[in-house]
């Protein structure tokens, strides 16, 4: 009976369902990737032996080339995404239709250059100039996120601007209300997310001196984010 009771919960079938995903393996996998980052910063810094430092280094680096693997190929979709951005006849804001074509452009610049250092990474082949693909592809990356920033920034001002013209004391502008208010909230979180995913290009790149503390902090938080919002569209 109690196996029968956690064979069939509803949890458990909701965790196959997230699992089975690409993504769903991937957001786990970047959530201890980046938070083992952030704890092998604290264990030097708390002055820890080198042996209880190495575990979490080697999951940061074996979770991290493990994801480099799974993307292979990813940037395909965002072109395609890019591509209905352009191409997208719905009357919306064209200043939000180039900023999603920036942003994925940005991305799938990002996974294409990842895609081709993965033999690199995986010591098939070593490539003379790894180093300057990776600085480029994290360029790509920040590209990206700075569109999907500005694009969340842009969108709680027209939010803010459309709800001065809603009146509350209607039933439909009641229901208008509950819509921006969903609205903003989603354009926040998405805004956090990118803010703290910004840290791992910039550090990268040494336009900013981020140590791994805040990296990977800031991964961590991004991936619970992402993992958060996969988790419910498995629900």
């Amino acid at each position: 009976m109690v196996a029968d009771a956690v064979v069939y919960h509803p949890a458990l079938a909701h965790y196959l369902r997230f699992v089975a995903t690409t993504v769903g393996r991937d957001k786990i996998m970047r959530t201890l990737q980046y938070f083992s980052r952030f704890y092998a910063w604290y264990l030097l810094r708390t002055n820890r032996p080198q042996s209880a430092i190495e575990p979490f280094n080697a999951i940061k680096k074996q979770f991290g080339t493990t994801r480099k693997i799974i993307r292979i190929g990813k940037f395909l979709e965002h072109l395609k995404a890019a591509a209905i951005a352009v191409d997208n006849k719905a009357p919306i804001d064209p200043v939000l239709r180039y900023l999603a074509t920036g942003r994925q452009l940005g991305y799938a610049g990002y996974l294409t250059l990842d895609t081709i250092g993965v033999v690199d990474t995986m010591g098939i082949k070593k490539l003379s100039y790894a180093k300057k693909l990776q600085e480029n592809a994290y360029r790509c990356w920040m590209v990206g996120l700075i569109f999907s920033s500005v694009s969340s920034l842009y969108s709680l001002w027209r939010l803010q601007e459309k709800e001065k013209t809603v009146d509350r004391k209607e039933g439909e502008g009641v229901v208008e209300a509950k819509k921006i208010e969903k609205e903003r909230s989603t354009a926040r979180t998405q805004l956090v997310s990118d803010v703290c995913d910004l840290a791992a290009p910039v550090s990268a790149l040494k336009y900013a001196d981020l140590d791994d503390g805040i990296v990977g902090i800031g991964g961590t938080i991004s991936s619970l984010i992402g993992l958060q919002s996969q988790w419910r569209k498995t629900a």
